[in-house]
């Protein structure tokens, strides 16, 4: 039986101290424990992540089992969105599973009802366990950013007409082509010119135009530039973490657990109507607190006009593309980056290392075919 929520007065906001944060630590590697034991991944991404988001540096290898229904009892006086984090922290650890065994996938959905959380990932989780991951897939799509899509959830993308589905392509809209590439027109340190520096170095087309990304998707390309991440595959991952974190929606998680079960496990082939599988990423040399770090300032930000959290995929960023960047970081409270993520190799879309081979080969084949000399503004290898 799930404990109830607390009431108006009796809430806990406080940020959680150690003795806490170790309870849901081992609370979390509890419920994703495979009956061999949790991995020494998942220790290494939950205390990155923990110590990130909290703080608190944590060993989990010392931490107690903690099941269901102590875990409930813990988090009685903490707000439903608070226990949903903690939920997804389970699926996230869970995620990371190779393969992720049927009781691990069970336990964590104990583990949410007891806390009164029914979230559609669970679902997901459910079915990667079950090694169909054709119906996996699907069943993602169904759950994941893009369940409760709208036409007019289009308006941002200024796409020419309506889409129906989130992630489709839209390589035929000259007036969408052509209001990205006035972005080139925009006084220089604009966002909107250094997102058009930011295509033009890697040859990457404006959406709108054939072979160009989903409009949805080119949304995050704005991200990059705002957050300062590169476009190195294990880039993706930071920027997606950011983007999740930033967003208290629920479904803003699914992006994050879409590219993980992209780049780390490869449960899913394909995804965002673009993005191809391409597995070990996260489990590389300090990805976990690339992570960690990444998600700590997405929950950092704010939205505009005071809204406390930002779905950065909706955000119309043609109204801000005029305004100098730093100008727009300092609009969303975006934090600079840890000096451990730094050490731990995050770069930016400027530095070295932030841009990759093959996409540094296309932007100097974009370059060579305008007739124009290549420029990567600060971006390579």
């Amino acid at each position: 039986m799930a404990v109830p929520f607390p009431s108006d007065d009796d809430v806990n906001l406080d940020p959680p101290e150690k003795s806490e944060s170790e309870k849901h630590a081992a609370a979390i590697l509890s419920a994703t424990r495979p009956p061999s034991g949790n991995t020494e991944f998942q220790h290494l991404l939950m205390e990155a992540t923990f110590e990130a988001m909290t703080g608190h540096t944590i060993d989990t290898r010392d931490l107690p089992f903690i099941d269901a229904e102590t875990n409930a009892r813990n988090l009685a006086r903490r707000a439903p969105g608070f226990r949903m984090r903690m939920v997804h922290m389970m699926v996230l650890s869970a995620l990371v599973l190779r393969p992720i065994p049927r009781v691990v996938a069970a336990q964590v959905a104990d583990y949410s009802r007891s806390l009164g959380i029914d979230d559609s990932l669970l679902r997901t989780v459910e079915q990667f366990a079950s090694s169909d991951k054709a119906l996996a897939a699907v069943d993602f799509e169904r759950n994941g950013y893009t369940a409760e899509w709208s036409p007019e959830r289009t308006e941002a993308l200024h796409t020419e007409a309506a889409r129906d589905d989130g992630w489709a392509t839209s390589e035929d809209d000259p007036e969408l082509a052509a209001r990205w590439a006035a972005l080139a027109d925009l006084p220089e340190g604009t966002l909107g010119r250094r997102v058009h520096e930011f295509y033009l170095a890697r040859g990457f087309s404006f959406p709108g135009s054939p072979g160009s990304a989903p409009p949805l998707l080119a949304q995050h390309d704005w991200v990059h530039v705002l957050a300062d991440y590169g476009t190195k595959v294990e880039a993706e991952l930071e920027v997606f973490a950011f983007i999740a974190r930033a967003n208290d929606d629920p479904r803003g998680f699914s992006l994050l657990a879409m590219v993980v079960s992209l780049f780390e496990t490869g449960y899913l082939a394909e995804g965002a109507g673009l993005f191809e599988a391409f597995p070990g990423q996260l489990s590389a040399d300090g990805m976990t607190v690339r992570i960690g770090d990444a998600m700590r300032r997405g929950a950092l930000t704010s939205g505009l006009d005071g809204e406390p959290d930002v779905d950065f995929m909706a955000v119309d960023w043609f109204t801000l593309a005029d305004r100098p960047l730093g100008e727009v970081q300092r609009a969303f409270g975006l934090t600079p980056k840890s000096d451990k993520a730094i050490a731990a190799g995050s770069v930016g879309p400027w530095e070295k290392g932030g841009i990759s081979e093959a996409q540094l080969a296309m932007g100097r084949r974009m370059a060579e075919e305008q007739n124009r000399p290549y420029e990567g503004f600060g971006a390579e290898l």
